[in-house]
């Protein structure tokens, strides 16, 4: 993966999204920035470099309802 390019994957047992901007790294400090949304952040930047949603196929039935 390079730097700019997104992917995408989808954990079905736990329900999680991952988007990743690069691979995860240990160093990489992380917070809840919005309902279940987990940012994991480069240590040194503070960019955003990889995205957790949390119960992901919930909140896609739940916006489909709308």
């Amino acid at each position: 993966m390079t730097n700019g390019q997104l992917r995408g994957r989808y954990d079905q047992i736990d329900d999680i999204l991952y988007v990743d901007k690069c691979l995860f790294s240990e160093e990489q400090e992380s917070d809840e920035i919005g309902d279940e949304i987990i940012a994991r952040f480069n240590p040194d930047s503070g960019a955003v470099e990889n995205l957790e949603v949390l119960f992901s196929s919930k909140r896609l039935m739940a916006s489909k309802t709308v």
